[in-house]
């Protein structure tokens, strides 16, 4: 598995491995980049920001 492969079942907003968890996965608004985020960070409205154009979103 590359390391952009590892990096795409990681939450964005804090970094644990979502493989199996309930997790958002959606792309980015500005560029399109699919962006994981796990539930807690859902939930807490924690801030995310995209790993290729750097936008940032709630």
């Amino acid at each position: 598995m590359s390391q952009s492969q590892q990096q795409e079942r990681q939450c964005v907003s804090c970094g644990i491995n979502i493989a199996g968890m309930s997790a958002a996965r959606f792309k980015c608004p500005d560029c399109g980049q699919v962006i994981f985020r796990c539930a807690k960070c859902r939930k807490q409205s924690n801030l995310y920001e995209c790993p290729d154009c750097g936008f940032m979103g709630p």
